[in-house]
């Protein structure tokens, strides 16, 4: 006769796989799963409920008292989007994660959590500047401080903290520019100053890069680029200790910021091949930015797996992969000239976002920054000849081919 080998199910069916040690498309199928689920199902049911009853007052009470693990209702909690958030939180290496409505809303649930008015917030200059805005416009709106320097200037970021400072922030990779920030010496910073430390870690994702493992304390992302993978849905996670989370995920029950059960439904599985589409990304990013740099009507090209990139010491040394976004200049062009290479592209579609399997380009002066001035653009350095490029999954000579014969 057979005997089975032993195994934590035996005790517990519900329990998720212990992912520790697994690769990471093991982990982004298994992680934060029950092995045995409701109806028995392989994949997880959606719970389309608001709300969830109880047998008798007495099991209220119990709930309260006892802090059981089931849900109440639907803007505390959904058992999908638990699901969800444990398999974000493996992924990036951390105890908990608290899933939001967008990235943004992980972003201001988080800060609105810790920030309190008279404390300040110091961020490089190069992060998403709706980001940026909201700290600049509102967040100062309540007494709290806003301070930018440049990025990567670790010299200028510590000299920017005072007594006051709760918060450093950074993305690594930078969006449009792709600069790479130096994980460990920003965690550094961090601990020793006594401040907070935040990486948006959308663009490299936790395939190329955990952040938390560096020391720093919070990885946020926005959740509908390569996460969710399919350009069909919004949703954003901040992942950290459970310490530091708990006070945000009460935020957010009070804020109202959750996602829908349908959506994290969509995020789950578009994760379980999240592991595969980065392989492609980051392949196609790579032979795209190695095409575009030789190409002659292109005079810089903005990736940090190029030896040229600036920054390409720090993530070869810190990085899995390098993503599948690339930004480009081109030469003797101006807005109209530039537009006209985005509008001659046959596989990419025009339109913002990026990490999704459909590639797609956009002019960020015309997208993000047409109604800044001339200054203002400047000041973000974008540029009239700026393209950005997000690869999708397609084959990687389709793609070099549809851009020789738009940049022809």
């Amino acid at each position: 006769m057979l005997t089975p080998t032993p195994s934590p199910h035996d005790t517990d069916p519900a329990a998720p796989l212990e992912t520790a040690g697994l690769g990471p498309s093991t982990a982004a199928v298994h992680a934060g799963e029950a092995r045995q689920k409701p109806g028995h199902s392989i994949t997880d049911p959606i719970f389309a409920s608001s709300t969830y009853t109880f047998t008798d007052t007495q099991s209220i009470v119990d709930f309260i008292e006892e802090d059981q693990p089931r849900e109440e209702y639907g803007r505390y909690g959904n058992p999908g989007e638990r699901v969800v958030e444990r398999k974000l939180a493996a992924l990036d290496a951390g105890e908990m994660a608290v899933l939001f409505a967008s990235g943004m809303g992980a972003l201001v649930g988080l800060l609105m959590a810790h920030l309190n008015a008279g404390e300040e917030i110091v961020f490089f200059d190069e992060c998403y500047h709706r980001s940026r805005e909201f700290c600049r416009k509102h967040l100062t709106r309540f007494g709290v401080g806003f301070r930018e320097v440049p990025t990567c200037d670790y010299d200028a970021m510590e000299a920017a903290i005072g007594p006051r400072t709760k918060f450093i922030v950074s993305e690594s990779p930078t969006n449009p520019h792709l600069s790479v920030v130096d994980i460990e010496r920003f965690a550094d910073i961090g601990r020793r100053k006594g401040v907070l430390t935040l990486i948006d870690a959308t663009l490299c994702t936790p395939y190329n890069l955990k952040p938390l493992e560096a020391g720093v304390d919070f990885v946020l992302h926005s959740a509908t680029k390569y996460l969710g993978g399919h350009n069909d849905l919004l949703a954003g996670v901040v992942v950290g200790s459970r310490e530091k989370l708990e006070p945000v995920r009460h935020l957010r029950g009070i804020m109202g910021g959750v996602n829908s059960p349908h959506n994290a439904y969509l995020l789950e599985r578009g994760l379980k091949t999240f592991a595969l589409r980065m392989e492609r990304h980051n392949a196609n990013g790579l032979a795209v930015a190695r095409f575009l740099e030789r190409h002659p009507r292109v005079r810089q090209v903005f990736y940090p797996g190029l030896e040229s990139h600036p920054f390409h010491t720090v993530a070869a040394r810190t990085m899995r992969g390098f993503g599948g976004l690339v930004t480009f200049l081109l030469k003797d062009a101006d807005w109209r000239a530039t537009a006209r290479v985005v509008d001659a592209v046959r596989i990419p579609r025009i339109g913002p976002s990026l990490g999704g399997v459909e590639s797609l380009i956009e002019q960020p002066m015309v997208m993000s920054y047409w109604n800044y001035s001339p200054a203002e653009r400047a000041a973000f350095r974008i540029s009239d000849d700026m393209i950005r490029l997000a690869c999708g999954i397609e084959d990687p000579a389709d793609l070099v081919a549809d851009l020789a014969q738009a940049l022809g």
